[in-house]
């Protein structure tokens, strides 16, 4: 996720402790999300969509963090 911003990702990560947890957090859904679409661990469709809405808040969140970084 946002490979352009990995300088800034790190650092981040290393400053800022709720953007690493924010950050962790929506890879952690992504990962969830991948095993329940596999079948591998069990899920409905709803509940998929509604982690998926999850990790793009999550993701919005992430990137107006790395924005405004950028822009400081």
């Amino acid at each position: 996720m946002f490979s352009e911003y990995r300088e800034q990702v790190t650092q981040l990560k290393a400053e800022d402790a709720h953007f690493a947890q924010i950050f962790d957090e929506h890879d952690a859904l992504d990962a969830k999300i991948k095993r329940m679409e596999a079948h591998v661990e069990p899920g409905t469709h709803l509940e998929i969509e509604q982690l998926k809405k999850q990790k793009l808040h999550l993701k919005d969140e992430v990137y107006a963090r790395l924005i405004k970084a950028k822009k400081a």
